[in-house]
């Protein structure tokens, strides 16, 4: 059985940056996720999703509304819901490998499940 001097549960933003910052002051340091990706509800199904659904729902508008304006003539934009989920899905996987590359930068050993105190 491995020892730590520090087990964070959840890597969400909280969690990750105490991880790392336990892991510079030379703590042996691990993390427990229940998701399959680092970043915790955040990242994985709540605030980093939802704006990048509110991002390409904003550039939708803009040009729905403001490019004549500005003198831009487009055809009426239609959505497409498969390539905007499909973005937000990118988005997810590029932040969540952001934050997988600091716990190994850092030596941070993640384990993935449920983690609790006995």
């Amino acid at each position: 059985m491995e020892k730590y001097d520090v087990v964070v549960i959840g890597s969400g933003p909280g969690g990750y940056v105490s991880a790392i910052r336990c892991a510079q002051l030379g703590l042996r340091t691990a993390l427990v996720e229940k998701y399959n990706t680092l970043g915790g509800t955040c990242l994985n199904v709540g605030c980093i999703p939802s704006k990048a659904l509110l991002d390409s729902s904003e550039h939708f508008k803009t040009a729905l509304h403001d490019f004549d304006k500005h003198g831009i003539d487009i055809n009426t934009p239609k959505v497409n819901l498969p390539k905007m989920m499909l973005r937000k899905e990118e988005v997810i996987s590029q932040t969540c490998d952001g934050v997988q590359y600091l716990m190994d930068k850092n030596k941070i050993k993640v384990y993935h499940g449920m983690g609790s105190f006995m």
